[in-house]
């Protein structure tokens, strides 16, 4: 997943492990226990599947659009950050749109109005920095790194989780959880390892693969601390996010020169260039309403279970795509980072699940599981 899979609404919830419901659920979800009665089991089983199938297709295809708007060959578009502006301007510009369509009643009855409020935008403003650095290192990464490695490259974002939330938040993680994480590290070194046999390796998309993982881990983290000031909705902070990234993109592009690129950009006038620029912020805006989603039909830990399995498609249909030849240390740098992270997913997972079974269980020791 580039910036989206972990930048949108319902992404967001998954990260400060919430699941769903609540005070805060997404007003786009169907709400929970509005049926007076469970749906038959053949349907309940058709609906996720259909869930988790759109989610799978979301993600992967903005995936795979985000790398031809980044490093097409055909494209010839050396300006990532004028790319992750825009996807970000129509983002914020169809969580306005939603809220102006709340007068309309079902399905967007339920959205809060957005509304502009300058003091609210500087409470954030800390936040949109972490969250600038997340989608425009995500991007960078996928921009020197192929699609097929993508998912090694910024793979470190759980080993950060562990960390921060040590350092930060001063709890600790049990001995599988770790053992987890060294795997999931072994793979990434591995990975570097083989990418740079193959002649392939990219020291600066291994950089900002690292970054990204550093990012999306504190952009969790505070996201959960800025909440509070946009009274606990996830469209309000998606909206003030995306809009401050857009004010502090345009220095940045300018010192960078992309400016001056997009002048001489041959492409800037094509009808097909803006629809593919659309299409990508549309699916970029859309992960996370599929991910929230896929959290509510099923749960966050299996939500986490089908990112894993995407992951693993993902990298086979890039290797198939790019008709690219791996070594067998290269793929299975791969199956350590998947396996890793599976193994982590299912350990907290264990564990979390004891904790909320378990009365007897102290308050300290629920946040130290609920990591």
């Amino acid at each position: 997943m580039s910036r989206a899979q972990l930048t949108r609404t319902g992404i967001l919830r998954m990260a400060l492990g919430g699941g769903s419901g609540g005070a805060d659920a997404d007003p786009l979800l169907p709400a929970e226990g509005g049926e007076d009665r469970p749906a038959p089991f053949l349907l309940r089983a058709l609906r996720i599947a259909l869930v988790v199938c759109l989610y799978w297709f979301t993600s992967i295809a903005m995936v795979f659009l985000n790398k031809y708007l980044l490093d097409s060959p055909s494209l010839r578009l050396d300006a990532p950050l004028f790319v992750t502006f825009f996807q970000c301007a129509l983002t914020a510009t169809l969580c306005l749109g939603l809220s102006l369509g709340a007068a309309c009643g079902p399905p967007c009855s339920g959205l809060p109005a957005l509304r502009l409020d300058l003091k609210v935008s500087r409470s954030v403003l800390p936040l949109s920095i972490i969250f600038i650095g997340m989608v425009t290192s995500n991007n960078l990464c996928l921009k020197y790194v192929g699609v097929a490695f993508y998912n090694v490259g910024r793979s470190l974002t759980t080993v950060f989780n562990v960390l921060l939330s040590y350092l930060l938040l001063k709890q600790t993680t049990s001995l599988y959880a770790l053992l987890a994480c060294g795997v999931i590290i072994g793979g990434f070194w591995l990975g570097v390892d083989q990418e740079g046999a193959e002649g392939t390796l990219s020291w600066t998309g291994i950089f900002f693969g690292i970054l990204a993982s550093l990012c999306v881990s504190l952009n969790a983290i505070y996201t959960k601390k800025v909440l509070p000031v946009v009274d606990g909705s996830i469209w309000r902070l998606t909206f003030y996010n995306n809009v401050n990234a857009c004010v502090l993109f345009f220095p940045l592009m300018m010192l960078l020169g992309e400016f001056r690129t997009l002048y001489h950009f041959d492409k800037l006038g094509s009808p097909s260039f803006w629809g593919v620029m659309m299409l990508g912020g549309v699916f970029g805006f859309a992960i996370g309403y599929v991910t929230g989603l896929q959290i509510k039909f099923t749960s966050p830990l299996t939500h986490n279970v089908s990112g894993t399995a995407k992951a693993c498609a993902q990298t086979v249909l890039a290797v198939i795509y790019f008709e690219e030849t791996k070594s067998f240390l290269w793929w299975t740098s791969n199956l350590m980072v998947l396996g890793g992270s599976f193994a982590y997913t299912w350990v907290k997972g264990l564990e979390m699940r004891k904790v909320q079974e378990d009365p007897n269980v102290k308050n300290s020791e629920r946040n130290e599981t609920g990591v």
